[in-house]
Formats: C-alpha cells, structure tokens, sequence
C-alpha cells in the first residue's frame, strides 16, 4: 500500500500488523446489535488530527489499526483522512481519497463494517464504490451541495453532525441563546433539505456535533439533552472521545488532561449516553467503551 505523505519515523515502526481475515459477506447496519449502543471506533488517516496525527503514517499501519479495534468489537469503523480538529489545514479530496480508499478497501475486505467521515460527495462516493456502508459528514451547515442527490441515490446511512462555519472559523460561531433548541432548529433544516432531495428519514442519524461550534457549557448542557435529541426520531450518534472539554473537566496542577489521559472519561460518557438512548458513540479506545454500553445495556434492561 502507499504511503502517506508525513514525515518518515512519526508512526509506530514496530507494531505488528495483524492477519488479514478475509470475509466475502458484506456487513450492513442491520446486521450489528440491536440491544445495546454501537461503538463506531475513530480511525484517522491524517498527520494532523488532535488526537493521533502522525500515528498511521501508511495505508499499511491505518489498517493494521483497523484490524485492531475491529478484533477488539467495534462495531463501525470510521476512516477519516481530513483532520477536523479546530484551525485544520484543508486538504484536497484527491488527498483525502489517496489516504484512505485503500484503508476502506481492506478493511471491509477482512469483514469490518466501515464508515468513511468526510465533507466531500465525490470521496463518498469513491469511499461506497469501495465498499464503506455509512457516511458520516462533519461539515454541518456547510454541506457538500451534492451529498444530498449522492445519499439519496445510494440510500445509505448518513450522519448529520450539527456544525457552523469552518475548522477555521467554527470557535467564533459557539454564540448561542439556548444551545440545544438552536443545535435542534439548524440541524432539522439540513435534515429537511436532505429529506426534499429525497433522502429516506430513515437513512439519517444526527449527532450534535461536540466542540464543534461549542463551548465547554455547551457540550454537557447537549449531553443532558440527547432525549431532546431522539424525541427528533432519529438515531442519535455521540462523539465526545479524548475532546477538549473532557481535558479540562481533568485539569491537574492547572494543566488540562492530554488527549490520551482522557480516555476514562470518554468511557463514562459512553456509559451514560447509552443509558439515555444514544444510537452509538464514536470512540478511540475501543474495548473500554464497547464493556461500558455493554454494562448500560444490563443495567437499563
């Protein structure tokens, strides 16, 4: 596979890679548990993401990750190749699709049910011709013009995650009077634009958009509000894993917990979303979170 264009040396050299296991079924939503919260583990094809940049610096140590949260019981896998950090750099979509097509291709090739996250229709679309089954689409309000005709011809799951402006200018737009009613009312108006270009209601899932265009207050007074979020009879994803808001929540020493040292309480807010009825969370330590909506799952009944 060809590698990515980062440094030399930024990724683990010595991390064995796992046996491809290869599977000729191709894996649907229907075909995952109904009796519990998914968890979507975060796979970033970038240099520069907040959490893991650099870590995966080849095609053949993404799927090697790949493999791993897929052996460990993630449910989706999520391959994204544009770092959707705040102040990211932009890439181009010939990038984008360079860095992760042949990370989807293997990846669904060994049995995995993959999601490609991305802005763009046209690596949507390659990323499905390769074999992904969900596209998860972080531009919020900013949407790709022709995602919608795309969602609506393949008639494939589609995240909605809530955002305003860019990477570069989303910080400035977290003004809101009431957060949760404003987040419901511009994510229900990209909802019905993709519903009139004839998407299926049913295909959407809507994610509120953690630290996007939010503040710290922000985001715990949208985690006490994901009924709100489901009364809208949608699949509700949640995507608070190693965010900002958790590290400061953990400062020490008047330092902010590193993105690593944030994985516990990614874990509780796995835990207590699923007891309040999210669809799935999306996750970077995969084991940890999948026994977490598992205990949820009992606990709740």
């Amino acid at each position: 596979m060809d590698s990515l264009a980062a440094a030399p040396g930024t990724g683990p050299a010595t991390s064995p890679i796992p046996v491809l296991r290869v599977s000729k079924v191709a894996k649907t939503l229907a075909d995952l548990p109904a009796d519990r919260s998914l968890v979507m583990g975060v796979l970033n094809v970038t240099p520069d993401s907040f959490s893991d940049g650099g870590r995966f610096t080849s095609a053949d140590e993404a799927v090697a990750e790949g493999l791993r949260m897929h052996y460990a019981g993630a449910d989706i896998i999520d391959v994204g190749g544009e770092s959707t950090r705040p102040n990211a750099d932009l890439i181009s979509p010939d990038e984008e699709q360079h860095r992760i097509l042949p990370v989807v291709a293997a990846l669904v090739k060994a049995g995995a049910l993959v999601s490609v996250d991305t802005m763009h229709a046209s690596t949507a679309a390659k990323a499905l011709d390769a074999g992904a089954a969900l596209v998860n689409d972080v531009s919020g309000l900013g949407y790709d013009p022709e995602m919608p005709a795309l969602i609506a011809e393949r008639k494939v799951p589609y995240v909605l995650l809530h955002r305003r402006g860019t990477a570069t200018t989303m910080a400035s737009l977290a003004d809101y009077e009431n957060v949760v009613d404003e987040v419901i009312a511009e994510m229900s108006q990209v909802r019905d634009a993709f519903v009139a270009a004839g998407v299926d209601p049913h295909q959407i899932i809507l994610d509120p958009g953690l630290g996007f265009a939010k503040d710290e207050a922000h985001n715990w007074t949208i985690l006490r509000a994901i009924d709100r979020f489901n009364a809208l009879g949608h699949r509700v994803l949640i995507g608070a894993s190693r965010k900002r808001f958790l590290g400061t929540l953990l400062t020490s020493a008047g330092k902010a917990a590193a993105p690593q040292e944030r994985d516990s309480a990614t874990v509780a807010v796995s835990a207590l979303a699923a007891a309040a009825g999210a669809w799935g969370v999306r996750v970077h330590e995969v084991g940890p979170n999948l026994d977490a909506v598992k205990v949820s799952a009992a606990w709740t009944g």
